[in-house]
């Protein structure tokens, strides 16, 4: 489980988070929608400890991603904006790696490893470098390394970025298969197909601010609409184009 609890981020004078607050729970899909420079990203760096909010308090199963740095990232599986990937290593060096830093070894590990690599259909790029890779494949290869460690908090910036049709719909399977597995998934996306499709909760951010949040019917609603694109562009107060 995530819990946001006030937090309010600066760099400078541009303040990217304004004392925002929600929860993402176990066992269900949410979305953290938002136009461009909203904070999502900001906000998500926060949750995986990458950066510290100036004030608030931001936890993972607990856990405070200030001051239990080690704790957290345990507890979570994170797809960054960026694959960042070792070029030079294989798909399965890539993911045995991670898990390497997180304590695992042996032939446990090669068995989660030979797992993942099933589970998102990867037998065929399993030991080629990633050097050269696809978008999707880079995807696959990141989701697996974020996933090594079995971490009960999946964080996902824009998983579907870049993929194709048919990628882009064994990406939403999967997502929701982690649900499944009672995991908290918190995930931003630009895509209003994508939200309709996956999300139970919604929490929408304008200027640093949470501006709405709530089950996607509870939004339309709210707003009056009949559909999540028109709810999103209410709840923003904007006519501008989605992130």
């Amino acid at each position: 489980m995530i819990q946001v609890e006030h937090i309010s981020k600066a760099f400078g004078a541009i303040q990217a988070l304004d004392d925002i607050s929600f929860q993402a729970p176990n066992g269900l899909i949410t979305g953290l929608l938002g136009p461009n420079g909203a904070g999502k990203t900001t906000c998500l760096r926060i949750l995986y400890t990458v950066l510290k909010a100036d004030t608030g308090t931001a936890r993972v199963d607990g856990f405070d991603t200030r001051r239990q740095i080690l704790d957290v990232q345990q507890r979570i599986g994170v797809l960054p904006d960026s694959t960042g990937l070792y070029p030079r290593l294989t798909a399965r060096e890539n993911i045995r790696y991670y898990g390497n830093l997180h304590g695992h070894r042996g032939a446990p590990l090669e068995a989660k490893i030979d797992h993942l690599i099933k589970l998102l259909d990867m037998q065929d790029i399993a030991d080629r470098r990633t050097e050269g890779f696809s978008t999707g494949q880079r995807v696959k290869v990141a989701i697996a390394r974020a996933l090594v460690h079995d971490p009960p908090n999946i964080l996902l910036d824009e998983p579907t970025s870049g993929l194709d049709v048919m990628s882009t719909r064994a990406m939403r399977s999967f997502i929701r298969r982690l649900r499944d597995e009672g995991k908290c998934v918190l995930f931003t996306s630009h895509i209003m197909q994508e939200v309709a499709a996956l999300c139970e909760q919604i929490i929408i951010l304008n200027k640093g601010k949470v501006v709405a949040s709530g089950a996607p019917e509870a939004l339309l609603t709210e707003t009056g609409r009949t559909n999540l694109e028109e709810a999103f562009v209410a709840a923003i107060g904007s006519s501008e184009g989605l992130e």
